[in-house]
């Protein structure tokens, strides 16, 4: 089967696309990145994704509306680009707004009919919502494919908005969200007039302030047991108030990269194991390095293609998975009441 999935994650560093195709043998699911690219959003669009959380009921289904046609043209651009045939789907995480499942939302935008429509071809989407109507967290999502494609991994760490990890435990699969990573480096980043943090550099000539780690080690969030997931509206509320105006930007991202990994750190705790790791964050070498110092397990890094693309293919996973009526969403890793087999499938 051969699926173009797309993702957008929490950084709104851009839309991910990949060509993948996928086929079962007896024993595993065997994969293939045919053709990958990120759009990156122009800042017109960062804004605008940002901002949707804000928006009225009617604003936010305009924007809806409109980023599903975005979509479809960066989809039908790489199409034309790659000179694709044959494609029976595309699976598209859209762009979250809204994840709070305590009160049994979450919302992702990229109008799935306008996509179906535009590009006519087969969509399936709304990976999350079955999930957190059988009481779950909707999230991760990405846990199955870890579980079919890499299980020769001890650990799968994603460095992204957000580092999340899976691994298996007592023969049941456990994810959860770790720590915020790229949506608070890019944050005070920006601050300073730079999108990023290239390689920990600006953090690493930062000094650590002791007092801000040992408050933001103190979260609650992390002392809670797994299931649990984290959104952008949690920053807000719990995360950022922490952090003093007075303090120097340098010095904050300094103490940030010390409290991230620790607290990866203390999940990659079992010695002689391996960690794959994936994601932006993957790229900043200094992340890596204070990763490395508080992790038991040995860390390594994919093929560049597997770094940038691992999670919108899984999101085409997920597709093959739904399109094929089997299980793509985990009980063990969302909490719900059972497995599910999620998705929406939109004929054109």
């Amino acid at each position: 089967m051969r699926i173009i999935a797309c993702m957008s994650g929490t950084s709104l560093d851009g839309l991910d696309i990949a060509f993948c195709e996928f086929s079962t043998s007896s024993k595993s699911i065997n994969y293939k990145i045919e053709n990958a690219i990120t759009y990156k959003y122009s800042k017109e669009w960062e804004n605008k994704l940002k901002n949707a959380p804000h928006l009225s009921g009617l604003e936010l289904k305009m924007l809806d509306n409109k980023y599903g046609l975005l979509i479809a043209d960066y989809i039908n651009n790489f199409i034309k680009q790659n000179r694709l045939t044959n494609i029976d789907y595309i699976a598209s995480h859209g762009h979250t707004v809204f994840h709070q499942t305590e009160k049994n939302i979450t919302l992702q935008i990229g109008d799935s009919i306008s996509i179906a429509s535009s590009t006519n071809i087969p969509i399936i989407n709304d990976f999350r919502s079955l999930d957190v109507s059988l009481n779950g967290q909707g999230a991760p999502l990405v846990p199955i494919g870890d579980k079919l494609l890499f299980s020769e991994y001890d650990y799968c760490l994603n460095l992204g908005g957000f580092s999340n990890v899976s691994f298996e435990e007592n023969k049941k699969r456990i994810a959860f969200d770790i720590a915020p990573v790229n949506l608070i480096l890019n944050h005070y980043s920006k601050t300073l007039g730079f999108d990023f943090d290239n390689n920990g550099e600006i953090g690493a000539k930062g000094v650590l302030i002791p007092s801000l780690l040992l408050e933001l080690n103190k979260i609650e969030y992390y002392s809670k047991p797994a299931p649990k997931s984290l959104g952008a509206e949690w920053l807000d509320e719990n995360f950022f108030p922490l952090i003093s105006k007075h303090y120097k930007v340098e010095d904050i991202l300094r103490t940030l990269y010390e409290h991230i990994a620790v607290q990866i750190g203390t999940i990659l705790c079992k010695e002689n194991s391996k960690t794959l790791v994936t994601g932006g964050g993957a790229f900043n070498s200094f992340l890596i390095q204070k990763i490395k110092e508080y992790a038991k397990s040995q860390i390594i890094l994919p093929p560049k293609e597997l770094i940038d693309f691992k999670e919108a293919l899984i999101f085409g996973l997920l597709g093959y998975l739904r399109a094929t009526n089997r299980i793509n969403v985990l009980k063990s890793v969302t909490g719900a009441k059972r497995d599910s087999c999620s998705g929406n499938i939109i004929l054109p």
